[in-house]
């Protein structure tokens, strides 16, 4: 089954929440080799005002790609994960993440097109907290690569 080219609208609810915790806040620092002491110690993030550890700003990739399952997973959807590449992957951060964090996200797909013998699908990833207040925004392009490919 090809992509489906009807998509673009399409909007996944939250489908889960993601407490955030200290331990993968800093499994996740060390993997990414970020540094900073606010990572790794609650003074120190506490000392830069945050009331507990504060997580890389990529950190985000773990909640929106929670939410990208939903689109992979749909049978709907079309998507081949095997043939899938990654394209593009940009953050913006409405505020740090930290430690104690209870996150969801709504996937929207924003776009589907044809590029070369694949197709190129954006989706836009909205994070926030379960009281609904706006923690970051992922933009994701994923690549189908055709048979020929």
């Amino acid at each position: 089954m090809p992509v489906n080219p009807d998509l673009p609208g399409r909007i996944y609810p939250a489908a889960g929440i993601y407490d955030v915790g200290r331990e993968k806040i800093r499994e996740f620092a060390q993997a990414v080799k970020a540094e900073n002491p606010a990572h790794f110690d609650v003074a120190a993030a506490q000392a830069l005002g945050y009331p507990d550890l504060v997580a890389p700003p990529t950190f985000a990739i773990i909640v929106a790609q929670r939410a990208d399952a939903q689109l992979i997973n749909d049978p709907d959807s079309g998507i081949d994960f095997s043939r899938v590449v990654h394209g593009e992957q940009r953050f913006s951060l409405h505020r740090p993440i930290v430690a104690g964090d209870a996150l969801q996200a709504e996937l929207h797909v924003d776009s589907v097109r044809a590029m070369g013998g694949g197709i190129m699908i954006a989706t836009r990833a909205e994070i926030s907290t379960v009281s609904g207040e706006a923690v970051a925004t992922t933009v994701s392009k994923i690549v189908v690569r055709g048979d020929e490919q």
